[in-house]
């Protein structure tokens, strides 16, 4: 799977800090085994390069998006990040790997349950999750240093942007659905916001209490 990733992103690498993926990542990818992520029928596939389904309409990203993300977010050992989107617990764990600790939201019972007990059973330690609203954050664990979206809005919402620290990365596919660019937005240390476009994207709408 690290090789399929490697290859893949030479097609991005412009986008990529430093045009690669570094080895941090890289090593990352080669420890997290993505088939405990995965449901068992589709364990078998779990280290092709394509998205697989994981119940309620929504997916696993495809390894390579996976990696694309995370090396936009240039994520540090001391990092505390937030995940929006737990899903099964894969990204969780790679985050886990690169960071101090991970804290992740899941707006479905079902899937953050089974995610907590995949990331319990890798031994995710620095992983805390609960369920709730994704797109209003986690403002008790705020400020973070990263934030990663794991699904599509038209907009950033406000509650990310508030609780992304100064020198922060969020990276999240923004637009409607038809046309959602994966986005890079920077929080200067004075505020000030810059977003970048990376690549068009689809992925599932970020789901809302309201």
């Amino acid at each position: 799977m690290v090789r399929i990733v490697a290859a893949y992103a030479e097609q991005t690498k412009a986008a990529l800090p430093g045009g690669r993926l570094d080895e941090r990542l890289l090593s990352a990818l080669a420890r997290v085994p993505r088939h405990e992520f995965v449901p068992d029928e589709l364990r078998p596939h779990a280290y092709a390069d394509g998205p697989l389904p994981i119940g309620f309409e929504k997916t696993i990203s495809q390894p390579f998006m996976a990696a694309l993300m995370t090396g936009l977010l240039e994520v540090g050992a001391d990092h505390n990040v937030l995940e929006v989107g737990t899903g099964l617990g894969y990204h969780a764990a790679l985050l886990a790997a690169l960071c101090r600790r991970v804290c992740t939201v899941e707006i479905i019972e079902e899937l953050a349950a089974q995610a907590r007990a995949n990331l319990d059973r890798f031994g995710c330690e620095s992983v805390e999750s609960r369920i709730g609203d994704g797109s209003r954050g986690w403002p008790e664990r705020a400020p973070f240093d990263r934030i990663l979206v794991a699904a599509g809005a038209e907009e950033a919402p406000p509650a990310l942007l508030d609780q992304l620290g100064p020198g922060g990365r969020m990276v999240i596919p923004l637009g409607p659905m038809d046309s959602q660019l994966m986005t890079l937005v920077e929080k200067a240390g004075d505020g000030t916001l810059r977003a970048t476009e990376i690549m068009p994207v689809r992925f599932a709408v970020l789901e809302s209490y309201h």
